[in-house]
């Protein structure tokens, strides 16, 4: 049975029209979903992933949140803020990294492993000196693997959160199938189940402090036009609602403090965002193109 939902005629291409745009802006590079047709993913059709990156909303908090634990680790939040363009263009860099994710997921395999190449060339070129004098590179080992495990952990915690209960054995699925896909990015210590992650996360926890970056990213994400005006209460929601899933003393530890945690009457309010975003069926997204190159239906996805 299918547990998709349309919407009215008008508002439906309106959402799916700004969902598409969001994704792939006019000045930059796009993906074709939809060809070449019959041609997988790196992921399969019907994994763990699948199903949690088809939630826009929850990909916004998620995606947040890694932000979020990526900045607590010096060496990256260095490269990310002095040596990236996220201060000057946010909304731009938020984007690539988004297209990123979905070809990643989606794309037709080729497509995905050119652009992990291209990936791996732009951080081999990529190296720093943090604030207290330690030096970096871009293609660490170890700092890909942070990445990748917060950016992991984050949508995963996000949809579980805020969308629908995920199981221990569905948790330790979604890391193994995201582990070999992580180590073409050069994360070789991806975790491969949720004890590893955790376990991961207890051994960099020493490493993490709080920055002024850490803030500065808070307020450009409570105020860049990410949503339409409309919307735009609701964003602030979804910035509280990162916080949120922050591994436990994280927030706390990096000196987050209570004005940017859900009050009791908005955790419901974001959860009908995300159960609504679990269910709409966007036809611009990766998540419906991608179902239909592999001569899937359209509400794949949605069924219950």
């Amino acid at each position: 049975m299918s547990r998709a939902l349309t919407l009215p005629s008008p508002l439906q291409g309106w959402i799916d029209d700004f969902a598409g745009g969001f994704l792939m802006p006019g000045d930059a590079p796009t993906a074709d979903f939809h060809n070449p047709e019959g041609e997988p993913a790196l992921v399969s059709h019907d994994s763990v992933s699948w199903q949690v990156f088809k939630n826009p909303v929850t990909l916004l908090i998620g995606g947040i949140a890694a932000v979020l634990l990526e900045l607590a680790e010096p060496r990256v939040g260095h490269g990310v803020w002095e040596l990236g363009n996220f201060r000057s263009e946010p909304l731009k860099r938020l984007q690539r990294t988004g297209l990123a994710a979905m070809v990643t997921v989606y794309g037709p395999r080729r497509a995905a492993l050119a652009m992990i190449a291209d990936v791996n060339r732009i951080h081999g070129r990529v190296a720093g000196v943090t604030s207290s004098g330690t030096a970096y590179r871009a293609d660490d080992p170890e700092l890909l693997t942070w990445v990748q495990v917060t950016a992991a952990y984050g949508f995963l915690e996000a949809y579980a959160a805020f969308a629908r209960r995920i199981g221990g054995a569905e948790r330790d699925l979604y890391y193994a199938e995201a582990a070999p896909v992580a180590a073409l990015y050069g994360a070789s210590g991806a975790p491969a189940s949720q004890a590893q992650a955790m376990a991961l996360f207890r051994r960099m926890r020493p490493k993490l402090e709080p920055s002024s970056i850490i803030f500065d990213f808070l307020e450009i994400m409570r105020r860049l036009p990410l949503l339409p005006a409309a919307g735009r209460p609701a964003q602030a929601l979804l910035v509280k609602a990162a916080v949120e899933i922050l591994p436990h003393g994280m927030a706390a530890m990096l000196g987050i403090g209570p004005q940017w945690r859900l009050k009791s009457w908005e955790r419901p309010l974001v959860k009908t965002l995300a159960r609504t975003g679990d269910r709409i069926l966007l036809r611009s997204s990766p998540a419906v193109q991608s179902c239909l190159r592999l001569g899937l239906t359209e509400d794949y996805l949605y069924r219950a």
